[in-house]
């Protein structure tokens, strides 16, 4: 992925500001859910799949808007009696609903290590 992708996805102009090199850290850490999420760091494909291709810039995207949502920190006003705090509602990874995505490309662990099969003679 590239910070380019990230950036052509968005629509938060925050995101779209940022480095290349900071994008590439949310891309980072986007590629190493998708592979514990999946168990499978896609070495045996020619090409990685679309679908998690997808998924690394969906979630690459949102960990940068998360990062500039915590920088700005928390609004609040007080007006005489009244007051109230107002502030960007970040994601998590859950309301991203990623799994639609990615399931088709999970390995299953194996349970104990061992896997024992028995025919009959």
């Amino acid at each position: 992925m590239k910070p380019k992708e990230v950036r052509a996805y968005s629509d938060v102009p925050e995101v779209q500001k940022r480095s290349n090199a900071r994008l590439k850290v949310d891309i980072t850490r986007a590629e190493q859910y998708v592979i514990t999420y999946t168990h499978n760091d896609f070495s045996d494909y020619e090409e990685i799949p679309a679908e998690v291709k997808t998924a690394v810039i969906i979630l690459a995207a949102n960990y940068a808007h998360n990062t500039v949502l915590v920088s700005k920190g928390l609004k609040s006003e007080t007006f005489d009696d009244y007051s109230y705090t107002a502030s960007d509602s970040a994601f998590s990874v859950d309301d991203l609903d990623l799994s639609a995505l990615l399931d088709p490309f999970v390995k299953a662990l194996p349970t104990h290590g061992v896997t024992l099969r028995m025919r009959r003679l």
